[in-house]
């Protein structure tokens, strides 16, 4: 049986059509920024964690699994693997457009706080690293995804949980490299990286309530709730 899309989903997914394509563009550009990452190795890739000390990469790593499992359902129509992806884009896309936020933000500001000017990189790749998976992540939540049902609290609940297991990840790294991954780390105290974590996690709740108010702003769900209460009668 053909998998029927939700009635707000603007175009067919899974599908063997556009949206296979866009996941597999996803999935390319993605490859391409780990593919990078083995080709400019720096110290901290041969540290305890590796790149995965890098909010970044494990961001990359979320965005990764979440489209694979959607080309997957595209290939199969399969409606179990369309759902998973669906779960993993709740995690995967606020994320990065926390990761987006922040990297650009504080970039603005003085780069120099996230990594050492030597490790600078291109625009290509620092474009695929820190924009590219927002870009893909909302593009599909926005056309071949339906509409969110976590609610705000949810989102704050679960925002805050992947903060602090980050905070818990890069100091467990810290115990075992002597080393924070971000040079921003080592000029805070430890309150400021209490504050730090939470202004993260009110960002991504607030990205995902922003991302569920723009899909409902384009995708029609007021309309939508307005002809489900009052459908127009034909003769």
């Amino acid at each position: 049986m053909a998998h029927q899309p939700h009635p707000l989903q603007r175009l067919c997914s899974p599908s063997r059509s556009f949206s296979a394509l866009v996941h597999a563009i996803g999935l390319l550009s993605y490859s391409s920024s780990f593919w990078y990452l083995q080709q400019f190795p720096t110290e901290i890739h041969f540290g305890f964690g590796g790149d995965f000390q890098f909010l970044t990469i494990i961001g990359l790593a979320l965005a990764t699994a979440t489209f694979a499992f959607g080309l997957l359902a595209d290939l199969t129509l399969s409606p179990r693997l369309f759902g998973i992806k669906n779960v993993l884009s709740v995690c995967s896309t606020p994320l990065e457009v926390l990761i987006s936020i922040l990297y650009w933000s504080i970039s603005a500001i003085d780069k120099s706080l996230l990594f050492p000017p030597e490790f600078a990189l291109p625009f290509l790749p620092d474009f695929g690293f820190h924009a590219m998976p927002a870009v893909m992540l909302t593009l599909d939540l926005i056309l071949l995804s339906p509409p969110w049902t976590i609610k705000g609290y949810s989102a704050m609940a679960l925002s805050t949980c992947l903060a602090f297991l980050y905070w818990g990840w890069v100091e467990y790294c810290f115990e075992q490299n002597g080393w924070y991954p971000y040079p921003m780390f080592e000029l805070l105290k430890t309150w400021q990286r209490v504050l730090l974590f939470s202004v993260s996690a009110v960002l991504m709740t607030t990205s995902t309530l922003a991302l569920k108010w723009l899909y409902g702003k384009i995708n029609g769900i007021e309309e939508f709730k307005k002809e489900a209460l009052h459908p127009i009668k034909t003769e």
